[in-house]
Parts: C-alpha cells; sequence; structure tokens
C-alpha cells in the first residue's frame, strides 16, 4: 500500500540507476553512502526498489533498514516508474542507534549490496591487493586465480574518474566508506568497461582491512558470447552505428530487462511470467547475434579484406571461449573440457578474431550435443601449423552436408533452433584472412571435429 507522509523526500532515477535529482535529506543519505547527486543510486535497498519497478511498470512500496553512517534508518519507500524515469519518495526517517558496528550488521549490509545488479564479486585488502576475485572475471582476462590474487587491483584494471573527477574508491578508502560508480576498464580488454561497487572490511579492533564488492559490466553484451569481442578491421563506421542505434541499443536494453526479470532477483513472480521473461531474453539474444553477424558479414566480404596477425596462444584463447561457454554448456548438462592450464600454443593470428572463431566452434558443438555428454578442446603443433580442435558427441554430419555448412546462410537442419547460418561462413572467412583455414571431420551418429589451423608463431 503507498503511503505519504508530510516527512517524504523525493528523487528520480533515471535508467542507468543515477540518482539525478534528490530532495536535501535524499541527497544526505546519497552522500553518507558515498554516493552523490547524478551519481549512481548509493543506497542498495533503494537501488534495487527502482530496478523492480522499471522492470515490472508498476508502483513498488516496501519498508526497508538503510544505513546512515553508524545509524541504520527505518525508511517506507515509494518507487514508481515514470517514463524512463523511476521517481522516489522516501518516508519515515526512524533512526536506531548503533554505538558499534557488529559483525552480524556487517554481513547484514553486505548482504544488501549482493543484491545490486552485480555480474560477481571481488574482494582487496587495505593495501590495495586481490584477496579473492569471481571465476568468470578470471577467465575473462585469461589469467589463473594464482596469478590474479595477490596482485594489485590497479594490475588488473583501470580506474576512471567520475564527472567530479574523483575516484570513488580511493575517496571512500581515505573516510572508510561504502562506495558505488566506481567505473573500470579491463587493461587487457579495454573495449569491457565495469562498475565497481564496496563495502568496507574492518578487522576485530575496528581496524580498516579492505573491501568485499561486486561488479557489474556498463553493457552485459561485452561478454556475451558474440559481443564479447569487438571488430578489428575498418567497416563502414555509418552502418554500424545506424545499426547500434536501431537495433543494438534497444535489444540489449529489452535482454537485460528480460534477464532482471527471470532471475527474480527483486521478489517473487508467477512462474509463467519467469517463462515469458526467458523466453523474450533468448529470442533478444537471437537478433543482436544476428546484428553483429551481418557488420561481421559486411566486413569479410569488403574487397582486399585482411586481418593484421600477431603472437597469440591458442591454449590460451581455447581455455577463455571455454570460460564464456561454461554456463551455457552446464545449462544444457553438456561438460567442457578445454587445454590444461600449463599448455601453451604460440601461433600467428588476431587476439579478438581467433577467440571469436573459438567462440563460435565451441557454441555449435554445445548446441548439438545432448544431454550428458563431453566436449573436448586440444592444440597441436606440427611444422609451420598451430591448431586447436573442438570435438563434440553430437550426432554428427554427413559428407555432402559437410560441404555446404561453411556456406552463407546454410545450416544442416533448419527446423533445429539455431543461428543465422552465418557463423561458419564468417568464421573460416576470417581463419584464411589471418593465412589459416577451418575443416570439419564428421560422420553420423559419431560427433563432430571442427579444427581451426593457423600458421605457427
Amino acid at each position: 500500500m503507498e503511503r505519504e507522509t508530510s516527512d517524504a523526500a523525493f528523487g528520480s532515477v533515471d535508467r542507468d540507476g543515477r540518482l539525478v535529482s534528490a530532495d536535501r535529506r535524499l541527497l544526505s543519505l546519497q552522500i553518507s553512502g558515498g554516493g552523490a547527486q547524478g551519481g549512481f543510486l548509493a543506497i542498495p535497498q533503494l537501488a534495487n526498489l527502482a530496478r523492480m519497478a522499471r522492470s515490472l511498470g508498476i508502483l513498488v512500496s516496501r519498508s526497508v533498514v538503510a544505513a546512515d553512517g553508524a545509524l541504520d534508518l527505518d525508511l517506507w519507500v515509494n518507487a514508481r516508474p515514470e517514463g524512463d524515469m523511476v521517481t522516489l519518495s522516501v518516508s519515515g526517517w526512524k533512526r536506531r542507534e548503533q554505538v558499534i558496528v557488529s559483525a552480524d550488521t556487517m554481513i547484514e549490509r553486505e548482504r544488501d549490496f549482493a543484491v545490486l545488479e552485480a555480474d560477481g564479486a571481488w574482494q582487496i585488502d587495505a593495501n590495495f591487493i586481490v584477496t579473492a576475485l569471481s571465476p568468470e572475471l578470471i577467465t575473462l582476462i585469461g589469467g589463473a586465480t594464482a596469478q590474479s590474487v595477490g596482485m594489485p587491483i590497479t594490475r588488473l584494471v583501470r580506474l576512471i574518474e567520475n564527472e567530479s573527477d574523483d575516484l570513488p574508491l580511493v575517496l571512500a578508502t581515505m573516510q572508510r566508506r561504502p562506495f558505488v560508480g566506481q567505473l573500470a576498464e579491463l587493461r587487457d580488454m579495454p573495449h569491457i568497461q565495469l562498475v565497481m561497487s564496496g563495502i568496507p572490511k574492518f578487522d576485530g579492533e575496528g581496524g580498516f582491512a579492505g573491501y568485499n564488492g561486486n561488479y557489474r559490466l556498463i553493457d552485459r553484451q561485452l561478454v556475451a558470447v558474440r559481443s564479447a569481442v569487438v571488430p578489428s578491421t575498418a567497416v563502414d563506421d555509418q552502418f554500424t552505428k545506424r545499426l547500434d542505434a536501431a537495433l543494438r541499443g534497444p535489444l540489449a536494453k529489452i535482454i537485460a530487462d528480460a534477464d532482471e526479470i527471470g532471475e527474480v532477483r527483486s521478489g517473487p513472480l508467477r512462474h509463467n511470467y519467469v517463462t515469458y521473461a526467458n523466453d523474450i531474453s533468448s529470442a533478444g539474444r537471437h537478433l543482436l547475434g544476428l546484428v553483429d553477424d551481418l557488420v561481421d558479414l559486411q566486413a569479410v566480404e569488403l574487397p582486399g579484406f585482411r586481418i593484421e596477425t600477431e603472437s597469440v596462444d591458442l591454449a590460451d584463447l581455447a581455455r577463455r571461449a571455454s570460460g564464456l561457454l561454461r554456463v551455457r554448456a552446464g545449462d544444457n548438462g553438456v561438460r567442457i573440457d578445454p587445454p590444461h592450464t600449463d599448455e601453451s600454443v604460440m601461433a600467428q593470428g588476431d587476439f579478438r578474431r581467433v577467440l571469436q572463431i573459438m567462440v563460435n566452434l565451441l557454441s555449435n558443438a554445445v548446441r548439438y550435443s545432448p544431454q550428458g555428454s563431453q566436449i573436448w578442446l586440444r592444440t597441436e603443433q606440427e611444422g609451420d601449423l598451430a591448431a586447436v580442435i573442438v570435438a563434440d558427441q553430437g550426432k554428427g554430419i554427413s559428407a555432402e552436408d559437410q560441404l555446404r555448412i561453411f556456406d552463407k546462410f546454410e545450416r544442416v537442419d533448419p527446423s533445429e533452433p539455431g543461428g543465422s547460418g552465418l557463423g561458419l561462413y564468417i568464421s573460416r572467412r576470417l581463419a584464411r584472412a589471418m593465412g589459416g583455414d577451418i575443416s570439419v571431420d564428421s560422420a553420423p551418429g559419431r560427433g563432430a571435429r571442427f579444427v581451426l589451423t593457423l600458421p605457427s608463431a
């Protein structure tokens, strides 16, 4: 039930979760939480309600407890969607004095931060040394746990100043306070940016011990299978920009909102609503993949298309592709067996394009593998060629079909769910532009074995 009182404070949150306007009292709470007007909403409970209202398109009213320095506040929050904005009405403001911050309270606050839209977690000590990192992020940066943990966080990511020319993580560390909205980009993959949030840790004597935090991707599609790589060859920039404005941006928003509803992060939903949301997300990803295929198709069919190459580790790239597809494979009941962590096979190629090819081959293997089966990725080196082999236990491909699967818009069985019929065509064109090739060895009922070859480094 909606409840408005004379002590209500009002504010507005935009579609990106930023507090664009706020009354004095609400702004004070935002600043106390480590945020600022115009920055990401720093009170996790309010941020969660704003996302819920936007996703469901209805007024959401709820009682919450929020931290204000050493105090906890009992608040009543109304979150109402209005176009692209969500208006907040916050009333109550009953203070519950806390002389010390207990371990239980800290755990509860950490749990509040976990309800933020997070793609993973991280931890650092008081000296900014990484003490824990989500496996997904370790896979993305291409390292191992032993290499990433124990390293300064600034060796993994580059912190980006906000609108006030501040670094929220550094500023919060000086004040021993929570923070939100720290932008960062991966050192080795600067096209992937993160938004980091954190809550301080304290030792048994009350001393500052670092941060427990979460991160989310500004655009989730940057680590979705096809969008994890960006074109490295010049194409018609206006064409790409028109696609971004007309299709890619809106589709990414639809997918993100559908995922949020489908994952039921913000409370119980009727089962059929969750199913609808998952269907919407799946259809959106299919269309987004088609958009990416069209951009790549334009690139590989340009006269004189070529790719600048460098020395790349095929075993490392195979492990990265496995990490990107691990969740999807698990959902399908399929196990991926990547190359061992100490294996290395060097070749000449473009890092992002080789990763794109491997992801395409591996995603096809996952799609057509039966539940309970396994996919193997193996690397070989012979003479002046290096190779990656993707082998599955699917139903196999007949000899006549093997001749046409690399053609444009061709699929073995169009009646089965799948992609656009462009993936293998584009992948082979990319491989050949790097001086390599893709071949297939298969027979009906005996699985398929795709081999990507490139010149040895």
